[in-house]
């Protein structure tokens, strides 16, 4: 099921670029390009054309983030495989240090093994 998922992620994204480039911006765009005098523009007409164009981007367009978001659910999200960043494999790898035993009520507390800073001079 994953891999129609992707299958058809990329059949629309193919889609989609093919009618972003096909749409006629105000400079002009390969829509002009097709065909002797614009063959969709006469069938269809410019502005229903246009209409046409545009709704498919739209379509396209939230079908691949609905795919998207749908191949995430249905693959899973648990990491499978190697480790692939040196940060996660050292936090792996690094033991927190030990605790020691509670010290007693009665007991004095041991001095801490590095000396507080200094404080900064006023200037």
């Amino acid at each position: 099921m994953y891999y129609v998922l992707i299958a058809l992620i990329l059949v629309i994204c193919v889609l989609l670029s093919v009618v972003v480039l096909a749409q006629n911006p105000k400079g002009g765009g390969l829509s002009s390009q097709f065909g002797a005098g614009g063959g969709a523009a006469q069938m269809m007409g410019v502005k229903r054309t246009g209409d046409l164009l545009e709704k498919l981007t739209w379509g396209f367009a939230i079908g691949l983030m609905v795919l998207s978001l749908g191949s995430y659910v249905v693959g899973g999200h648990v990491q499978s495989g190697p480790v692939r960043s040196i940060n996660q494999q050292r936090a792996l790898e690094t033991r927190m240090p030990a605790t020691s035993a509670p010290v007693p009520a009665g007991a004095p507390a041991a001095a801490p093994t590095t000396p507080a800073p200094a404080p900064a001079p006023a200037n």
